[in-house]
């Protein structure tokens, strides 16, 4: 998206005009909500973090089962005592995902999310770090490859509530890069990681666009009723990163997680009293503290993904207790959602 349409959809957003949608093919394209009264009664944030694996599950048989959006929704949301499907789930105001096949999903889920509390299409708003990003890969371990193609296309993105939240053109970040340890490549303490994108990224035809599948995005939000300003990241590192910790050319990332921040995002972060990080790390062992240079702290300690923790949710805020330690047991997909609701 352009900086003028991006400034045209965000206008809409504030004057509460009808959704437009943006070209794809772009970084940080921006999905344009209805724009709503702040509805703030209980000064709570509720935020969650999930890899949704484009809705599609893969299964241990080798077989795969495509998800559809409410059932995933419900299969997250939770009440203040961690449980799903109760009267007590109240809307969430950001959403923090990744696997997404780009904006038309990322639009669709977000609609889905606005029509399950009964709001009008466009409630909920989605920024995605490419909107239309080309596919890779080629079964994703589905046996049926109708399956496997809805995963060919991967990308990032956050979804918020503009009932609650509001966010201005300039409070998006661009798109950075994850780091990578190119395949043959010695890790020498990180010397030979470099960032994961061309020319340095996958040469051959079948996985030549995976690198879109790590691209971060960051937004810097304001909460409506009390102006108080939230930042929110999403992150998906590469596989590659759990045997090597790798953020860029010669980088281990933050206490040598693979984690970094791109320029953007940074200067958003600091200028943010809440602070909210969501990751698939695809790397075991991160501590809860890593992030603490920025003010944040790691919620939720249960594997995440089979038998490992591999996602992370960091935050700055006073986080509510979970009874469930900050995990969605029954997500519906390969990865357990995380989720902090932060009082303000």
């Amino acid at each position: 998206m352009s900086g003028s349409a991006l400034v045209a959809a965000l206008a809409a957003v504030a004057l509460g005009a009808s959704p437009t949608h943006a070209a794809p093919g772009t970084p940080a394209d921006v999905t344009t909500p209805n724009g709503g009264a702040a509805v703030a009664a209980d000064r709570v944030l509720r935020v969650y973090n999930n890899n949704i694996e484009n809705l599609v599950v893969n299964n241990s048989d080798g077989s795969c089962t495509r998800i559809s959006g409410p059932d995933h929704l419900s299969s997250i949301l939770v009440d203040d005592a961690g449980r799903t499907g109760t009267s007590g789930v109240a809307p969430p105001d950001i959403l923090i995902v990744q696997q997404v096949r780009g904006s038309g999903q990322a639009e669709a889920y977000a609609d889905q999310l606005s029509a399950k509390f009964g709001y009008p299409a466009g409630t909920y708003g989605a920024i995605v770090a490419w909107s239309d990003p080309e596919p890779w890969g080629s079964t994703h371990k589905c046996s049926s490859q109708s399956l496997g193609d809805l995963k060919k296309k991967q990308t990032n993105g956050i979804i918020w509530n503009t009932r609650t939240l509001s966010l201005a053109s300039g409070d998006i970040s661009k798109y950075w890069s994850a780091g990578w340890l190119r395949p043959g490549t010695a890790y020498a303490d990180g010397a030979g990681c470099t960032l994961y994108k061309p020319p340095n990224s996958d040469p051959d035809s079948t996985d030549f666009y995976k690198w879109k599948r790590t691209s971060a995005i960051a937004a810097r939000f304001t909460i409506k009723a009390t102006g108080t300003s939230v930042f929110a990241a999403t992150m998906h590192l590469p596989q590659e990163n759990r045997q090597n910790a790798c953020a860029g050319d010669g980088d281990r990332g933050i206490a040598n997680t693979g984690i970094h921040l791109g320029a953007d995002a940074t200067s958003l972060l600091n200028a943010s009293t809440i602070r909210v990080v969501g990751i698939d790390a695809n790397r075991t062992g991160i501590a809860p503290g890593t992030l603490s240079g920025y003010g944040m702290t790691g919620y939720g300690s249960k594997a995440t993904n089979g038998s490992s923790k591999i996602d992370y949710l960091f935050v700055k805020g006073s986080v509510q207790p979970s009874t469930i330690d900050h995990t969605v047991g029954g997500t519906k997909s390969n990865h357990l959602a995380l989720y902090g609701f932060i009082a303000y």
